[in-house]
């Protein structure tokens, strides 16, 4: 195997990056960083393929004999949110640290994945490799990585370039968000009339906020369930004859989200309605070979209760990926320099025999 310049990769990564940081990527809205990462590979003599703004390439020579790994991150951001201090789509680098939207999440891990399947791609290794930068993750769009993997050939397990601190995170919670809605009878509200539906809301309210489903785990806990929005009532003085409110499902691995949504209609009154249960929790086994390779590399598996692409994934992965979580959708949004060199020969060293 040829021998590898880690530093120069990472300088490389880091070029990509400030590029992509100057183009506008906003969930839905990712055509322009799209096309120009299509043409990036093609410059760096890649053959990409492409489906909407999902970009991904396969490794030259691939063999059915071999396990593929997909390596995968995502390229579209949050909206900036209030208190930026510098302009988020402008990058800039202050000592060790590269500001800008997506710097952090999850732009270092997509360019640190992109350069070192470039790298890779011609070496006989034992995994065949495919790099998709898909769009839509931060809205668990239909449009993302969804709409992709039936392209890809046959993945046996995926790495996903997240921020977490190049630690695997070997386990993910699930989301289902939940419509709930609860009945009662108009009337004056001077008069005993009427049946308040916000007061039939209450003990439903009360059961998401304190039941606890009885499997969890280590890694992920329990299933976490929050009530977020809520909305009833025109005007003070009339009796609302309907309360609705939102739930936020955090589901564990013991429950699928369908199992759940049936659990929770069976213990409340009100209607429940899911927005979708099709984003589902995730575990690979810790004796996974590439697993044990990140921890050979001084990583720590650990359970992330925040959601990725790995929801949408039918095959087994994990996060592993420069950056920090605590960063993604905060002002002055950044990634360390030294982070994406870590990631670099991490991720060579992950796959090099």
């Amino acid at each position: 195997m040829k021998s590898i310049h880690f530093d120069l990769l990472a300088r490389d990564a880091v070029s990509l990056l400030a590029e992509l940081i100057r183009r506008p990527s906003l969930s839905r809205e990712e055509n322009d960083c799209a096309d120009f990462l299509e043409n990036y590979l093609k410059e760096k003599g890649a053959s990409p393929k492409r489906i909407g703004n999902n970009v991904w390439c396969e490794q030259p020579g691939f063999s059915p004999d071999k396990g593929t790994v997909l390596l995968n991150a995502h390229i579209d951001t949050v909206k900036p949110v209030a208190g930026w201090q510098r302009d988020p789509f402008t990058p800039t680098q202050e000592g060790d640290r590269l500001f800008g939207l997506g710097s952090n999440d999850c732009g270092g891990g997509l360019v640190s994945l992109l350069h070192v399947f470039l790298a890779l791609r011609g070496e006989d290794l034992p995994w065949n490799l495919i790099f998709l930068a898909s769009a839509e993750e931060e809205v668990s769009g239909k449009n993302g990585i969804e709409k992709a993997l039936p392209c890809l050939p046959k993945v046996d397990v995926a790495i996903v370039g997240e921020p977490t601190e190049m630690q695997p995170a070997v386990a993910e919670k699930g989301l289902m968000v939940l419509d709930c809605t609860a009945h009662g009878k108009a009337g004056h509200a001077a008069r005993n009339e009427g049946v308040n539906a916000i007061y039939e809301a209450l003990p439903d309210i009360h059961w998401f906020r304190t039941h606890l489903f009885p499997r969890q785990t280590d890694l992920l806990g329990p299933v976490k369930m929050s009530v977020t929005q809520i909305q009833a009532g025109t005007q003070h003085n009339v009796v609302p004859d309907a309360c609705r409110f939102v739930v936020d499902v955090r589901s564990n691995e013991c429950y699928s989200n369908q199992e759940l949504l049936e659990l929770i209609r069976r213990e409340v009154r009100c209607d429940v309605e899911p927005r979708s249960t099709r984003l589902s929790s995730s575990r690979i086994e810790l004796t996974h070979p590439l697993v044990q390779r990140a921890v050979a590399l001084g990583g720590t598996p650990f359970g992330s209760p925040t959601l990725s692409d790995q929801a949408l994934m039918s095959f087994p992965s994990f996060k592993y990926g420069p950056g920090s979580s605590s960063r993604s959708h905060t002002a002055d949004e950044y990634v360390l320099l030294s982070e994406i060199c870590d990631a670099v020969e991490k991720y060579c060293k992950l796959f090099m025999p």
